[in-house]
């Protein structure tokens, strides 16, 4: 006798993912797993940048010069570029869950060890280490696309990640207030920054531990019961990388999402001592002015998210496609402008400005990853993220390391950038939704089922490895937006029968 289907406090499609997303619920598992991705990645952004705001401290401790700093902020960023790929390829054969809490707890050390750092090699290490936990961005995104049906998942994507990333703000206020608070009860100043790390790394270690216990990876349970009672399929890797890498689609969302996510990075590592320096302000009041670049991503790219989900319910695709562009190159011009105001009541207008655009465009990119790849979600999602690391080095390369550029010439030509590289987008195209500038293909096998199922050879569909993409397949056919009358489409047919 068969059980019961399994009941959910959400409503649900037939793939259990929930159609609607309650932000102020706690219910297992869709709405638990979103507020347990977002503070675990919360906690790894707040280790990640919690010596960026202390820098004009550290310096004077360990004799750091200007590229000394440099290079420890591309240190920490390079690290989770590798680690990004290959967290991807994790969530897909390990979970999300098993997966996130494993890199959160092997890089915990070394943010504990920030506090024993004695040179400069010894400071850039330790960055570089601790930036590899930003990889749990990854297994985020992967968790919520795995949790929250087509409509939503832009906006479960876009909060998760952007209420994640408030860590980057976060940790500019928190990290020279706690210093002050340990300096004012008479503790020297090179030891009290020292003393200082331990709060993130303990963070960081019970994010970790309440992933584990309270997670869960998918809506009707953990990948390794579901493997082990035959519910999912035990895909092989080779396949997953492959289908994910010859994804031309996945390529340019990194491209594009290294100037976005990318320059957020670089922004985090410099901002803080950029109006320290450029406007003669002390430590405190330079990290919250630093602070209020991050912590607009408490709306700013969930705001993307959203948009990009109602957006699609109009134009489908090819409308998260045309505001994903048109919002990530306004990003690109205020930074321009940012990098030419040089006033500070005008350059912190720019700045937020700035950020509201480009942490929008962050929340619209992972409208638009979701769909690129069912089977390879996670390498897909892993190239995006790493990508967006990538941008975040080679800016920092460019730009803020040594003394070629100052740091506001650096910003202009950043935002240059940002609108050179987002260009690449116009090439995106899906042959059942179409492009920016072309409708849907007008052949018969222009549907979501054949593109989903093209990523599956026939001896694998013969075991039924190929339903969970069946289905979602027929969830992701509201990207054809109000705009296209179904009734014309060849996949209204009937679905096969051994569905």
């Amino acid at each position: 006798m068969e059980s019961p289907p399994p009941k959910f406090a959400l409503p649900v499609d037939s793939e259990h993912k929930a159609t609607k997303f309650r932000l102020f619920s706690v219910a297992a598992p869709h709405m638990r797993a979103f507020h347990l991705s977002w503070v675990s990645f919360f906690a790894c952004f707040v280790s990640s940048f919690a010596a960026a705001p202390l820098v004009p401290i550290i310096r004077d401790n360990l004799n750091l010069t200007s590229t000394d700093i440099g290079n420890a902020g591309i240190a920490s960023v390079s690290g989770a570029v590798f680690a990004r790929v290959a967290m991807g390829s994790a969530c897909d054969l390990f979970g999300p869950r098993l997966a996130s809490a494993s890199l959160i707890l092997l890089t915990a050390p070394a943010v504990f060890c920030s506090s024993i750092a004695s040179s400069p090699t010894s400071f850039l290490l330790v960055r570089f280490f601790t930036g590899f936990s930003l990889a749990t961005f990854v297994s985020t995104q992967f968790w919520m696309s795995s949790m929250f049906s087509a409509p939503v998942v832009g906006t479960a994507n876009g909060v998760a990640g952007g209420w994640g990333n408030l860590g980057g703000g976060a940790t500019q206020l928190i990290m020279p207030l706690v210093f002050g608070v340990i300096r004012d009860i008479g503790v020297v100043k090179f030891t009290a920054w020292r003393i200082v790390f331990f709060i993130p790394a303990l963070f960081q270690t019970l994010s970790a531990f309440a992933v584990l216990i309270f997670g869960q990876d998918m809506p009707d349970g953990n990948f390794r019961g579901l493997k082990k009672f035959g519910e999912k399929a035990i895909d092989k890797f080779s396949w997953v990388f492959y289908y994910g890498i010859t994804n031309y689609r996945g390529w340019i969302l990194a491209l594009t999402y290294g100037y976005c996510f990318g320059v957020e990075l670089a922004v985090d590592n410099i901002i803080a001592e950029y109006f320290y320096d450029r406007f003669n302000l002390n430590l405190s009041i330079a990290g919250i002015i630093a602070a209020s670049f991050g912590l607009a991503n408490l709306f700013s790219r969930p705001g993307g998210g959203i948009l990009s989900d109602i957006v699609a319910k109009r134009f489908g695709m090819t409308g998260r496609l045309w505001n994903l562009w048109v919002v990530q190159t306004l990003g690109g011009v205020f930074r321009i402008i940012l990098g030419q105001v040089g006033s500070l009541s005008g350059s912190i207008i720019v700045m937020i400005a700035f950020s509201v655009f480009v942490q929008a465009a962050c929340g619209l990119t992972f409208g638009v990853v979701p769909f690129v790849s069912r089977r390879s979600l996670g390498v897909v999602s892993g190239m995006t993220g790493g990508g967006g690391n990538v941008g975040a080095v080679v800016t920092q390369l460019i730009f803020f390391r040594g003394s070629k550029y100052s740091k506001q010439t650096g910003i202009t030509l950043m935002g240059i950038m940002i609108i050179c590289c987002t260009l690449p987008l116009f090439l995106i195209y899906f042959p059942q939704w179409g492009g920016m500038f072309c409708g849907p293909s007008k052949k018969a096998k222009a549907t979501e089922e054949e593109y989903y199922l093209s990523e599956w050879k026939s001896n694998e569909k013969e075991k039924g490895f190929h339903l969970a993409s069946l289905k979602f397949s027929e969830n992701s056919v509201s990207e054809r937006g109000g705009k296209v009358d179904s009734a014309t489409r060849p996949s209204d047919e009937t679905s096969p029968a051994h569905v």
